[in-house]
């Protein structure tokens, strides 16, 4: 409302100034703001002419007067305007959100989005863990497997070695045997046996299985097998007196335990 009042008083004081402007006569002279080069209207006095014209410029001063006041005044009543503009601007803003009702419903449109996406990230999130607690399952079975297989390989090996050195237990006592026999005898069939008893034993050595003669051990059921108990000088009771044939054992285990006389 003030800025239309100022402007209202701006036109007001522009239509009296060109209302004040002189015109121009027909002869090329304005009619006011100087001398006149010829009388505008013949038989009148040049005095009355000058009369008039200093009227008029009177008066056209009073009205430029007047309507610089009124165009003061109504720039001092008027409010800044930047606070109309700023009054303007919150008026269209409450207008557009009170008839606007778009930014809500797109509000609520990304909200569901949102609940959408957590949920969906919920869900991967839950695959994933069953995929990780499947994938750490499946790779303590496979340690187990490895382990165990491993484990049913050794024994098995075990198992083989201990079954071959059984069967060449009675051919190594055979071989004891003829030694015996041939006793301090040096010739090249006592050296043959020889060799070929020592080449077994070294053989059975390297897979593990060792012989031993229990000769002045306490006698012990685990690896010692009594044929005969007696009194043997110089032997206490309960020691092995006498070894008839050796035992060979697999590590912990026993083979063939030794067949002894304890002195009883």
């Amino acid at each position: 409302m003030a800025d239309d009042r100022s402007q209202d008083a701006l036109r007001a004081s522009e239509q009296t100034l060109e209302q004040d402007a002189p015109e121009e006569a027909p002869g090329g002279a304005s009619s006011a703001g100087g001398a006149p080069q010829e009388p505008m209207t013949e038989g009148l006095p040049a005095a009355a002419d000058e009369r008039r014209s200093g009227q008029e410029r009177r008066s056209g001063q009073d009205q430029r007067a007047d309507a610089a006041a009124a165009y003061a005044a109504a720039q001092q009543t008027a409010p800044p305007r930047s606070e109309v503009e700023d009054q303007a601007g919150s008026e269209g803003a409450e207008s557009a959100m009170e008839t606007d009702p778009e930014p809500q419903a797109g509000e609520e449109d990304a909200g569901q989005q949102l609940e959408q996406d957590i949920a969906e990230l919920s869900a991967k999130a839950e695959k994933a863990d069953a995929y990780l607690q499947l994938a750490q399952r499946t790779q303590a079975d496979f340690e187990n497997y490895r382990r165990r297989t491993a484990r049913d390989a050794a024994l098995a090996q075990e198992r083989g070695v201990a079954k071959l050195a059984r069967e060449l237990l009675p051919a190594i006592d055979n071989l004891d045997r003829a030694l015996k026999a041939a006793g301090d005898e040096e010739s090249q069939f006592a050296a043959g046996i020889r060799l070929v008893h020592s080449d077994l034993l070294a053989a059975l050595q390297r897979v593990g299985v060792e012989p031993f003669s229990p000769d002045g051990e306490q006698f012990d059921p685990q690896f010692h097998e009594a044929v005969a108990q007696q009194p043997v000088d110089g032997f206490e009771p309960g020691v092995v007196a006498e070894v008839f044939q050796q035992g060979f054992r697999h590590g912990d285990s026993v083979l063939r335990p030794a067949r002894v006389l304890v002195a009883g």
